[in-house]
């Protein structure tokens, strides 16, 4: 494998222990054990575990950018894009059931720990804020796009969490499911 590829298997490997485990609780060895390499060849390429926790975030931005225009290219409409944003707790219900949501739990756990990353782990949250906003604005609700948007990522965080808790399905499908009738109900406003 050359140097791109071992670097990027470090990332997904770091990103999925920061996930499962907790940035905290994730050490180097942990990674370079996981990817399978030196702890010397591993420091080639990241010389601090923040240099990783800033490439994982990285990663993790321009993969949620990625899905974003997929959803654009694949719903044709505002509220079809924002029911598979809310659905995404459907999707990934067992890892969320497990870990819990990946934004979440990583910007929950940098907010607690006062890490200089912080803010660079919340440009997920305020990347899904804007095209949110940007759905919603679409649907003819510019006036008070970003506030919808952000009672999106409230609602949906809410429901990640509570999944995350209880392990009830049939509460978070539900959960989700009125979550996208309040958004169909706010493009019939519209119409």
């Amino acid at each position: 494998m050359d140097a791109k590829g071992t670097r990027e298997h470090i990332v997904r490997a770091a990103d999925e222990l920061f996930y499962k485990q907790g940035f905290e609780h994730t050490s180097f060895a942990d990674v370079a054990g996981a990817v399978g390499i030196s702890r010397g060849n591993f420091y080639y390429h990241f010389k601090t575990k923040d240099d990783i926790l800033a490439a994982v975030i990285a990663a993790r931005i321009a993969e949620r950018r990625r899905m974003l225009d997929q959803w654009e290219a694949e719903q044709d409409t505002p509220a079809g894009r924002i029911r598979r944003y809310i659905n995404i707790v459907i999707a990934n219900e067992t890892d969320i059931e497990d870990y819990g949501c990946p934004v979440g739990t990583l910007t929950t756990e940098l907010a607690k720990l006062g890490h200089g990353c912080m803010d660079s782990a919340t440009a997920i949250f305020t990347l899904f804020r804007s095209w949110l906003g940007e759905q919603f604005t679409a649907l003819g609700r510019a006036d008070d796009a970003d506030d919808l948007a952000m009672h999106v990522l409230a609602a949906s965080q809410g429901i990640a969490v509570m999944s995350q808790a209880y392990h009830d399905r049939e509460f978070t499908r539900r959960e989700a499911a009125q979550l996208c009738a309040w958004v169909d109900a706010q493009a019939a406003k519209e119409e």
